[in-house]
């Protein structure tokens, strides 16, 4: 151990003679490990760090510094030998956190974590109890993530920390959510703050944070570009990226790498691969010269040594930097890494010989190497088998063995000693203890040579405009692309052939959102496909665009979203008629057309899509094969380019139509949605079947409801492909489906929310023109307003002039007349369905309100509508379900003429008036009506709250509560209750019950004010007598206190001496029970224990004695212990203090006169309103 400080000097000073080619960002070669530890132990973290110059370590606890200065003993960091530790003494729950240790030295720095929980014993036998802890008893979080991360650039070597601050409602002081970073979808870590020290290209991509507690999560991600660090040499090539082992095995280890995104102006001549053997620094050089394959077979290691590897780019100017260190791979047989630690089982080895079970195929195949992979035999011989492969040139019948000296273990080998360009088969035999086994079926000829192509150029490249600083860039995928490996972007400024990479990682989609750029400026983009074989050629320039936002505002995707409810509305023999729904997102321009993809389905197995370029939102696929069953996805277009896909449709089969029922209605759409009604629009069905169609049903549910429960809305069919709904729930969530009366199938469902919309307002100017006008308040750069007659578009109108002047559109009447008699509506696009209709009738009577209904005081309910103007003529009809009443003992009618006001009262409301209340008005020619449906739960609500109502007039006519009993705690800790009651009379009498018996209070009831109080004195503290309990441990002496805080004091003796504490006697707190634990008693237990008690005003002493013969085995105590209890103290044992006595009223599970150890914490006060409290040193409501 002397020897170790001379050591570490001496290797300090070799390290300072080199210090450049030595220095080296710190690594863990130890990371500290997590624990799980008992209250009041101790736990150390420790780790190794290597690293030069020294690193400085410092200790973090939830991503707050250590210092161990500011609470003495708490906290011991040492640091001895590249060996640092961190001790916390005397755990608590406190403890339990996330801890990091951080290493840094002037070429980086770098983090390990490692996590502290802390139990309690008692939670050992109470799992609930800590899960409870540990979930904050249930209370449910609100997460806003607030601060967020935007993109971020880096560079190769720098560190790059990025977060975001998180508030979470209810703020509790022991509760931390739980965080998850996500690297392009993959798992990245789990702090609140992610720090990516010394970083790489590999670093680049879309990250995610997660923050995870019991209601649920919140996410927020952005976008890391990581571009290269400057080259050693001006023009030097980018460091390749994602080094990795594509295969190994005890002599060879195939490495593979992806080609990086600059390179320096000058194409790329090739790689160099060097390996470095785990635990030491020297690098050697693999190849002697540049391969242009990403991929290499690295020959000569030593079996059972475990490597590293990294590639470096070179072109004519110079060479690139190194690329990130790959993983460690081993050098060993693939069937001796899969046997490694697993236990083996002997079995017979038959002596049969063994023939391979599958023939041999390529695995990979290059100009310098070939992998053969082959399956094993049967388990008959399969024990302890190997493998002799052997080749044979094409033409020839010479089979020559390859590995003549050792056989293979794994079913796969590799060869390197080939000749390029010649032709080769190849066959593999087995062997064992038995002998050599016959050849399996050759293989076919290959010649040996890079079996992959460069891809081909992509296709078109389509720019977007996206925010101020960024560009979504589509293209077309490279055609035929084996082992694509993604693309690479590159932006340049129009008209400067300065180019710049948009992203240093390849990305595998063909669409890619790219940032940094400058805002006004104009750019062109071009694309290349990477995969092993290299790069491509560059596809053609995108036409030039102009970064700034983009339609509506900076949206983030400006192409469609996926259209959706993809239908068969008609099918023949060769050919399907389709319907779908627009996509709910459009991009903020109109759709320009769609495209319909088609493909078979075989034994439930779908086929390869093929296009049907269609343009249309209904249209006919052509072309189809009778009988057999497709599937659609239909994708939308607009001046952004063409969005993704919908979902794959229900499988429908090709036959032709027979059935008399006609097909389905189609493209069902929800305008003028005001707080309670709404216009259902939809399209007849293409196939009429055998007669013409007759009419339509609607039905309705909420979104979350079952499936039984939807409802018809009209009792009659309606023969127009249009209705007002009127409803009362508001702000819901509603799906409807439209039914036709001779087939009972349901169309696809819309679903909606409720809201409020403007009117189309009708004005007659001093010339007698007539105009229908119509205003939105939300209008965005594309919207338009469309005028429609009957709900038909008026697309070149010659009886109205149409004008629109910003957020306002005008419908003039050229010459009224009978043929201008109908519904007209205007409908506002790329809104959120601003839209409004106006009925125009030979003689119609305006109304100011539609009818309504409300409560009224006693719960009566009142039915109202009010009419523009009305002559003193004017008559009022009133129907219920299609049936008139009059006024009497239920309905009680009113019509004021001069307001216009119409009026009908109700009691109240029976199940038989659940239905549909309609006001028929006429004045001379002119009529209107008005319908007001009541049904379901919207029926069910108004009847419940008439009914409260009533019964709360009913209440106030006499004493009753305006402020419910409640409590206040004074100075001098009493508690007083207190309550105001209305409507008070000289006679009225005011009663107080404790426990359900009547209490005396000496105060005159205050008629002015209605106040009422009762004030109970401060609560003193107890306890039950001292008792012993067997259990599984020993012995347990326990008491109950009637409340128990931080401030009382307890001290437990055993023959009058004080107790001191060990692993066997053990003392504890559970709520208001105090126990002593006596694990495995001894003669030496027996005699008397007391426990005393001490709160800063009393004492109190409780004594027992424990006594025995010849105990021998704790059972046997526990059987024989004759238990003697003394009471010691001037307190009556009997019973408790008044203000504590044991409820009898409000607690069922407690029965009179139980152990006090049974008792609820609450105790019961009964005044004019039931009122429990809870004593626990403090007061509080139980709501």
């Amino acid at each position: 151990m002397a020897a170790c400080p001379q050591i570490h000097e001496n290797e300090e000073y070799h390290k300072r003679l080199n210090e450049d080619s030595l220095m080296h960002t710190p690594e863990f070669v130890i990371k500290p490990r997590s624990h799980t530890v008992w209250e009041k132990q101790c736990v150390r973290l420790h780790c190794t760090i290597s690293g030069w110059p020294e690193p400085r370590v410092v200790w973090y606890k939830n991503n707050v510094s250590i210092d161990p200065m500011a609470k003495p003993g708490k906290y011991k960091v040492v640091s001895s030998y590249s060996v640092h530790s961190l001790e916390i003494n005397k755990c608590d729950f406190d403890d339990t956190a996330q801890y990091r240790v951080s290493a840094m030295n002037s070429k980086g720095e770098t983090s390990a974590f490692a996590s502290v929980v802390v139990k309690s014993r008692f939670e050992m036998n109470h799992p609930k109890l800590f899960l409870m802890r540990t979930l904050n008893y249930g209370v449910k979080f609100e997460t806003n993530i607030v601060e967020k991360f935007g993109v971020s650039f880096g560079r190769e070597g720098e560190t790059l920390s990025f977060g975001c601050s998180v508030i979470i409602y209810p703020s509790l002081q022991r509760f931390q959510p739980e965080i998850e970073w996500y690297r392009d979808g993959k798992s990245h870590g789990d702090r609140a703050t992610l720090t990516l020290s010394h970083l790489n290209k590999e670093d680049e991509g879309l990250y995610t944070l997660r923050v995870i507690t019991k209601s649920g999560f919140e996410t927020h991600s952005a976008y890391v570009f990581v571009r290269d660090a400057d080259a050693e040499v001006a023009g030097a090539p980018g460091a390749p990226l994602d080094v990795h082992s594509l295969d190994a095995n005890k002599d060879y280890v195939i490495v593979s790498w992806k080609q990086p995104a600059v390179d320096g102006g000058s194409p790329i001549l090739g790689y160099f691969v060097d390996r470095c053997e785990v635990g030491v620094t020297h690098w050697v050089q693999c190849n002697d010269t540049p391969v242009k394959f990403a991929r290499f077979p690295v020959t000569g290691l030593v079996e059972g040594r475990s490597y590293v590897f990294r590639v470096r780019a070179v072109n004519k100017v110079g060479m690139s930097h190194p690329s990130r260190v790959s993983e460690p791979v081993a050098a060993m047989d693939p069937a001796d890494r899969t046997r490694k630690g697993t236990t083996r089982t002997t079995k017979q080895i038959h002596k049969n010989k063994t023939k391979t079970k599958q023939a041999v195929k390529y695995t990979v195949a290059t100009k310098n190497y070939v992998v053969l992979s082959w399956k094993p035999p049967g388990d008959k011989g399969h024990e302890g088998v190997m493998y002799y492969v052997e080749k044979c040139v094409s033409g020839t019948d010479s089979w020559q063995r390859v590995n003549t000296e050792i056989p293979v273990r794994s079913p796969r080998f590799a060869l390197f000693d080939l000749a390029e360009g010649k032709s080769y088969r190849f066959r593999v035999r087995c062997c064992n203890s038995a002998g050599v086994g016959e050849p399996s079926e050759p293989t076919e000829a290959t010649t040996v040579g890079d079996k992959l192509d460069i891809p081909s150029a992509p296709g078109r490249v389509v720019p977007t405009r996206n925010t101020d600083t960024s560009v979504v860039v589509s293209w077309e995928a490279s055609r035929d692309a084996k082992e694509l490996v993604g693309y690479y972007i590159e932006s340049s400024i129009s008209g400067s052939n300065a180019w710049e990479p948009c992203n240093n990682k390849p990305v595998k989609g063909t669409r890619f959102i790219c940032h940094g750029l400058t805002t006004g400026e104009s750019y062109v983009f071009r694309v290349r496909a990477v995969n092993a074989a290299g790069i491509s050629e560059f596809s053609q320039e995108s036409e030039a665009i102009k970064v700034k936002a983009a339609i509506g505002g900076g949206i983030l995707h400006a192409s469609p979203t996926p259209p959706y409810g993809i239908t068969v509305l008609e099918c023949v023999r060769d050919s399907m008629v389709l319907a779908w729904k627009q996509p709910t997102f459009i991009g903020g321009a109109d759709i320009t057309g769609y495209f319909v993809d088609y493909r078979e389905v075989i034994g439930g197995v779908p086929g390869k899509w093929h296009e049907a370029n269609i343009k249309a939102v209904s249209e006919r696929v052509s072309e189809l094969k009778e009988n057999m069953l497709y599937q659609f996805q239909v994708r939308a277009a607009n001046m952004a380019g063409v969005g993704i896909p919908s979902l794959p449709s229900e499988t429908f089969k090709c036959e032709e139509w027979t059935i008399a029922v006609p097909g389905p209605p189609h493209d069902l759409q929800v305008q003028e949605v005001r707080k309670d009604s709404l216009v259902l629009l939809w399209k007849p069905p293409v196939y009429q079947g055998r007669d013409a169609v007759n009419g339509y049903y609607i039905d309705i549910k909420e979104a979350d409801a079952d499936f039984e429960m939807w409802r018809g809305v009209n009792e009659k069919a309606t023969h127009k492909t249009f209705m007002t709904v009127c409803m009362k729930e508001q702000n819901k969530h509603v799906i409807f489906t439209v039914d036709l009366t001779t087939l009972n199938k349901i169309q696809q469902a819309i679903c909606f929310f409720l809201t409020g919309t403007a009117e189309i307002v009708v004005d007659v100017d001093d010339d007698g023109v007539i105009s229908l006008n119509f205003e939105c308040s939300n209008l965005t750069a594309d919207s338009k307003f469309v005028w429609s007659k009957n709900y038909m578009e008026m697309t070149e109108p010659e009886r109205m002039t149409l004008e629109t002047k910003g957020n306002k559109s005008k419908a003039i009447f050229k010459t009224p007349s009978e043929e201008d008699l109908g519904i007209y509506s205007c409908f506002v696009t790329h809104t959120d369905g601003a839209s409004a209709s106006y009925t125009l009738s030979e003689e119609i009577i305006p109304l100011k309100t539609e009818l309504a209904v409300e409560l009224l005081e006693k719960g009566r309910v009142r039915f109202w509508l009010q009419a523009e103007k009305i002559s003193a003529n004017g008559k009022v009809e009133y129907v219920f379900n299609d049936n008139m009443i009059h006024q009497g003992e239920k309905y009680k009618m009113n019509f004021d003429k001069n307001t216009g006001v119409i009026e009908m009262f109700m009691e109240s409301l029976g199940k038989e008036d659940e239905g549909t209340f309609t006001f028929q008005l006429q004045d001379g020619k002119a009529t209107n009506q008005s319908s007001l449906v009541l049904i379901g739960d919207v029926f069910k609500q108004l009847q419940k709250e008439s009914e409260f109502q009533k019964k709360e007039w009913i209440r106030k006519q006499g004493p009753h509560f305006v402020e419910y009993l409640g409590y206040e705690v004074t100075p001098e800790c009493c508690v007083r209750l207190k309550c105001k009651v209305a409507n008070m009379k000289k006679d009225s009498v005011a009663l107080w019950y404790k426990d359900g018996r009547e209490i005396k209070v000496n105060e005159k009831l205050d008629f002015s004010e209605g106040v009422l109080t009762l004030e109970i004195a401060q609560v003193t503290n107890s306890s039950t007598p001292l008792k012993i309990q067997s259990t599984e441990e020993g012995i347990r002496l326990y008491t109950f206190v009637s409340y128990y805080n931080d401030e009382l004091h307890v001290t437990w003796h055993h023959k009058d001496a004080a107790i001191a504490f060990t692993e066997r006697i053990k003392s504890g707190v559970v709520g208001e029970q105090l126990w002593l634990q006596i694990s495995e008693p001894t003669e030496k237990d027996k005699g008397k224990y007391a426990i005393e008690f001490f709160d800063g005003k009393g004492g109190l002493r409780r004594t027992v004695e424990l006594a025995g013969q010849g105990e021998e085995t704790h059972t046997q105590l526990l059987q024989s212990a004759a238990i003697r209890v003394r009471e010691e103290t001037a307190e009556s044992p009997a019973e408790l203090p008044p203000d504590l006595a044991p409820p009898t009223l409000f607690f069922p599970h407690a029965p009179l006169n139980s152990e006090p150890q049974s008792w609820p914490r609450e105790v019961g006060v009964l005044g004019v309103l039931q009122h429990p409290l809870v004593t626990r040193g403090r007061f509080k409501k139980k709501m």
